[in-house]
């Protein structure tokens, strides 16, 4: 089992920047693909990013490119979410999750651990 915990949600101005947590426990961190999502109320879960277990290897969605950063500390046991020139449809829910193979990785599906989710309130 892998425990996540996320952190570092709030609420910001439209252009303001937060950066995300995840805390990971249990089993070997650095065996996992990390991956972040969000909802909005209303919408189904999206993909934000995911990155290898290496920390090698990034991918983003076309809606954050740019502005959002993922990165791991593999000593640390920890991922995070660096999200610059925040928007108001930014507004959501995030959370983040663990697979163990890096394919497919837009998917909710073949993830195989998640967090409990960071609420995330852009204004603007």
């Amino acid at each position: 089992q892998v425990q996540l915990v996320e952190s570092g949600g709030g609420f910001v101005q439209a252009g303001g920047s937060l950066r995300l947590s995840c805390a990971a426990s249990g089993r070997t961190f650095s065996n996992y693909h990390m991956g972040w999502f969000r909802q909005a109320p209303g919408k189904e879960r999206e993909f934000v990013a995911a990155i290898r277990k290496s920390g090698g290897n990034t991918y983003y969605s076309d809606s954050v490119k740019g502005r959002f950063t993922i990165s791991r500390d593999n000593a640390r046991n920890t991922a995070y979410l660096q999200m610059n020139n925040l928007k108001p449809e930014d507004t959501a829910i995030y959370y983040c999750a663990a697979k163990i193979g890096y394919v497919a990785v837009v998917l909710t599906t073949g993830y195989d651990y998640w967090g409990q989710g960071t609420q995330v309130t852009v204004s603007s």
